[in-house]
Parts: C-alpha cells; sequence; structure tokens
C-alpha cells in the first residue's frame, strides 16, 4: 500500500510533464502589409471551440498616411463579428469568447490616409507582429495566483486543469463528429438501399407489364391463341 501511494505523486508529476509539453492552442506571426486606398483584409483563422476565450495581441509599427484597421470574426454563414476597431497603433490587446464551432478570424486592413503620391503610397506598408491565444494558454494565472494567492504548485495544477478540460472539449468534439458522420453514413446507406429496391421493383413492374402488353398485341393480331 505504501508503494503504490508513494507512486501516485510521481504519476501525476509525469501526467503533468506530459501535458505541459503538449502544444497549446496560440498562434504568433509576424508579416508585412501593404496599404491600399481601399485595402483587402488579411484574415488569419484558427479553430476555435464554444465559450472559448480568444486573446489578440496585434503590435502595429506607426507610419504616416496609414491606418490599421482590425476586426475579430467567425466563419459562420452569418460571420458575426466579435470585435472591430479602427485605426490601433502599437500594442493592442483584445480579447473575446467564442459563440459557436467553428474558426475564429483575425483580420487587419491597412487603410491609406490622405493625399499620398502614387509613388510613395507603393511603398507603404506596416509590420504587424500578430499573437493568439486561444483557451487555456489564452488565460493570464499570474493574475489568478495573485487574486487567490495560489502557490507555484496550484498555479501550474490549475494551468493543468485548464488542458486537461481542453483535450476533453476536444475529445468530446471528435466524438460528436464521428457520431455525426456515422449518422450520416448510415442515412446515406439506407437512401441507397431504397433507391436500389425501388429501382428492382420499377423493372421487374415493368417487365411484367410488357409481357401483358404483347401478348394482348399478339392475341388481336390472331399470332397466338
Amino acid at each position: 500500500m505504501h508503494g503504490g501511494a508513494s507512486s501516485l505523486p510521481l504519476l501525476l508529476l509525469s501526467l503533468l510533464s506530459f501535458l505541459l509539453i503538449l502544444p497549446q492552442p496560440s498562434l504568433g506571426i509576424k508579416f508585412s502589409l501593404q496599404a491600399f486606398r481601399y485595402p483587402p483584409a488579411k484574415c488569419i483563422w484558427n479553430a476555435a471551440h464554444p465559450n472559448t476565450l480568444v486573446i489578440v495581441t496585434a503590435n502595429v509599427g506607426q507610419n504616416e498616411n496609414q491606418r490599421m484597421d482590425i476586426e475579430i470574426v467567425d466563419s459562420s454563414p452569418q460571420k458575426n463579428v466579435y470585435l472591430s476597431k479602427k485605426g490601433i497603433k502599437g500594442e493592442s490587446r483584445l480579447a473575446v469568447t467564442t459563440h459557436g464551432e467553428g474558426e475564429v478570424g483575425v483580420c487587419m486592413k491597412n487603410h491609406i490616409v490622405g493625399d499620398v503620391p502614387y509613388d510613395k503610397a507603393a511603398k507603404l506598408a506596416s509590420i504587424v507582429d500578430l499573437d493568439v491565444d486561444i483557451g487555456a494558454d489564452a488565460v493570464d494565472y499570474n493574475a489568478i495566483a495573485n487574486q487567490e494567492s495560489l502557490s507555484s504548485l496550484e498555479t501550474e495544477m490549475r494551468k493543468l486543469e485548464g488542458v486537461v478540460k481542453e483535450i476533453l472539449d476536444e475529445m468530446e468534439y471528435l466524438k460528436k463528429r464521428e457520431e455525426r458522420f456515422t449518422s450520416t453514413n448510415t442515412s446515406t446507406n439506407i437512401r441507397v438501399q431504397n433507391f436500389a429496391w425501388f429501382s428492382i421493383l420499377s423493372l421487374a413492374a415493368l417487365g411484367v407489364w410488357q409481357i401483358f402488353h404483347l401478348r394482348a398485341y399478339f392475341k388481336r393480331k390472331y399470332l397466338i391463341d
């Protein structure tokens, strides 16, 4: 009994270490965004589950005659806009909570503002450093630890609790997808079988009708008795 009890903390530590090295749902990229009078939107998409915290940190280089706009939207047919902000400069930190299953997009537009010569306008661009944190990776556990007076071990446990919850949510989502695909596959098979039986019965009925029709025709022509 003592050996099993002493090995339990080791198992927990091993599990915690394994969960900590799992890839977190976060994205950090740096890119140059060209400015236009009527700019197209450059969108960065990430998958997210419902009721998931998403924190977007955008660091935009400040340039003259340019205005950077940002929108956070989802991939639903309605294209819900969670947040829209114009004229961001420097570092901006934005937080939203998703409504449904799908993808969340961070869309940015770089506008040319004012009278700018054509040759200069063609060279206008801004460097954007974008970080997107989703789920447990977006939670500020240091602030929670300070607020609730948690020890370092308790803080790590709280982090791992969030990671485990995300894993369970992902497994539940995959399970629902599998059930939905299985239901669709079963329904399709049933429809195909019904169509096959309908085709067989229709061909059989047509063959019987042709036999009786030909027999009646031959009798009218006195070819058979």
